[in-house]
């Protein structure tokens, strides 16, 4: 697999994760990001041992920009702005109906993870999950509306954006663990395509941005 660098310096690297691509090892023999970079690092600057920091994470079906830390101060700060909400990520993802919603408007559920079915679902002894999200077209697609929209995560559950616009009516389209049609394509649609954040050491603004999709999938 070729790496997709958008930046590099020595405390940071942003780089694009295809769909079906681990962000991390997970046990298995399935490919991932996380080891990849790493035999980059090795090879680039000629070293056995080297730091990489996972922050982040985005699941195997979602593409979309990741940032991994090159150093332990740089994981450090960058995993306290997470918790202190000082990073935007902006996702686009394609749902199942028609949605008319042209301005941004917030979703809020309580979600709790089933960890024997791997699965989202709402509850109110859950913890909290907010987003936001709009309308950016409406398309056909085999002869049913569907609607991609534009996601601001203001909290980073698990498979929350899955789980919450299945509980909104609007499952992502393919998203059959989801509620999802199964008649749309094998797997659903959703990537994080927006990215900004303080630089964990100059503290400049950072901002990136990549957009894959396309109405002929």
């Amino acid at each position: 697999m070729k790496l997709d660098i958008l930046f590099e310096d020595r405390q940071i690297l942003v780089v694009y994760k295809p769909k079906g691509i681990l962000s991390q090892p997970d046990g298995s023999l399935k490919e991932d990001l996380y080891t990849q970079i790493k035999k980059y690092l090795q090879e680039e600057y000629q070293k056995e041992r080297v730091y990489l920091g996972l922050v982040h994470r985005l699941d195997r079906n979602t593409c979309g920009l990741m940032v991994y830390a090159k150093t332990s101060k740089a994981a450090k700060r960058l995993s306290e702005d997470i918790v202190n909400h000082h990073f935007e990520k902006k996702y686009l993802a394609l749902v199942e109906g028609e949605i008319c919603q042209k301005e941004w408007k917030e979703l809020s559920h309580r979600l709790k993870k089933n960890f024997k079915i791997r699965k989202a679902y709402v509850d109110e002894s859950g913890v909290e999950a907010i987003l936001e999200y709009r309308s950016v077209g409406v398309y056909e697609k085999q002869h049913q509306k569907v609607t991609l929209v534009e996601i601001i995560l203001k909290t980073g559950r698990f498979h929350q954006i899955r789980a919450q616009f299945e509980a909104l009516g609007h499952s992502l389209c393919g998203d059959v663990k989801y509620g999802g049609n199964p008649l749309f394509q094998k797997d659903y649609y959703l990537e994080a395509y927006s990215l900004s954040f303080d630089h964990p050491v100059s503290k400049e603004k950072l901002h990136f941005e990549r957009k894959t999709f396309s109405k002929a999938e």
